[in-house]
């Protein structure tokens, strides 16, 4: 029996098509429509220009502190659910037996179920590297902010160069959180190929309408345009 059948492989070509083409369209469209990302990159630079004005910066390294806990929250989060996942593998023949009792449930062997398994492994991994860079970006945003000239200097253009070179350091650190955090969402539509390719193939086109609606179409989004 092959590692994988040909449906399997088409529902994963098809999950990975998914991801590739929502991270490509999102980044193609935020230039012509105002997406949620791009809407909170705006507010980052007007962010970091409002801090030039100011003569003591503690709530901006609070809010700087606070980005890097997130981030290290999901951070962790994802090793966590890489031992978990590996986890998995202790117990395949259980498992297995289980998933094959279920009314969408497709027969697999125990090398099938280890392979999808290492799978979810390696997205959890993606994750974390992403998670793990984006701290040590937002440590190199505290460190820029702690280097920002004095409000005495704000009409500068050094001082405002720098300002937008801390809201660019930031948007990046941003980039990589999201791409992070989709990495997770992703995962969850993974989860179906364990019951079902076909399953895998809906759940991943469901995963992308979700993460383009929260983008273009949330109530969130609407609150930061200002209801547009």
């Amino acid at each position: 029996m092959p590692l994988l059948s040909i449906i399997d492989i088409v529902a994963l070509c098809w999950f990975l098509g998914a991801w590739i083409a929502y991270s490509i369209a999102l980044s193609v469209t935020e230039r012509r429509r105002r997406g949620l990302n791009s809407e909170m990159n705006r507010y980052r630079d007007v962010w970091m220009l409002q801090m030039l004005k100011r003569e003591t910066r503690m709530v901006d390294a609070q809010i700087v502190a606070a980005l890097q806990n997130g981030t290290a929250f999901f951070a962790s989060t994802s090793l966590i659910a890489v031992g978990g996942t590996l986890t998995l593998l202790r117990s395949s023949e259980e498992i297995v037996q289980v998933v094959g009792t279920l009314p969408f449930g497709v027969q697999m062997t125990h090398v099938q179920w280890e392979a999808k398994t290492i799978g979810l492994a390696i997205i959890f991994v993606y994750a974390f590297f992403k998670f793990g860079w984006a701290y040590r970006l937002y440590n190199y945003v505290a460190i820029l902010v702690g280097a920002t000239p004095p409000a005495s200097q704000q009409d500068e253009p050094e001082a405002k160069a720098h300002a937008l070179r801390v809201g660019r350091l930031c948007e990046v650190a941003g980039l990589h959180f999201n791409r992070g955090q989709r990495a997770f969402f992703f995962a969850l539509g993974y989860l179906g190929w364990f019951i079902s390719p076909w399953l895998l193939m809906i759940s991943s086109v469901v995963v992308v309408v979700v993460l383009w609606r929260r983008q273009f179409a949330s109530d969130s989004r609407r609150a930061v345009c200002g209801g547009e």
